[in-house]
């Protein structure tokens, strides 16, 4: 990592630091990616429990990784597939937000650099009150059905 890297790293942290605000009461769990092969675009996946009193709104989220993150919903209303951006992703106080397959989910668009099986991304989550949360999200195969299969269980 070169200075100039730490240095924004460092000034980004500050930064969150100092608007102690929505992401503070949000704590983010089993993020993962799905990577898909080629220049598709990858799924996110997170749990996001809200411990705060209030309820709060995840509006975007960004990740260097990425050029452009977007937050979707997939819907089947019509028996037909089909997804569509949303604007934000509300978190009931005291309640929780899966963003998963076939609900809501980021859709990770335009990799720097191809994201490989096992990587780990840096993702920031921004929250209607301009809070932010960054989380790691695990990248996984394409075929994942669910990324809950928590990694401590493959002891050998």
């Amino acid at each position: 990592m070169n200075a100039r890297c730490a240095f924004l790293l460092a000034g980004l942290l500050f930064a969150g630091a100092a608007s102690a605000g929505d992401a503070e009461h949000v704590a983010a769990s089993r993020g993962w990616i799905r990577v898909m092969p080629g220049a598709l675009p990858a799924g996110g996946y997170v749990v996001l429990e809200n411990h705060g009193d209030h309820a709060v709104s995840l509006r975007s989220a960004s990740s260097p990784a990425y050029a452009d993150v977007m937050l979707h919903r997939s819907s089947t209303d019509t028996g037909m597939g089909r997804m569509e951006s949303v604007d934000a992703l509300p978190i009931p106080a005291h309640g929780k937000a899966a963003l998963s397959p076939g609900g809501y989910h980021l859709m990770l668009m335009k990799a720097a650099a191809p994201v490989k099986v096992g990587d780990k991304v840096r993702v920031t989550l921004r929250f209607a009150d301009g809070s932010t949360l960054d989380t790691e999200f695990e990248a996984k195969p394409a075929n994942t059905v669910d990324g809950g299969d928590m990694p401590e269980m493959h002891h050998h």
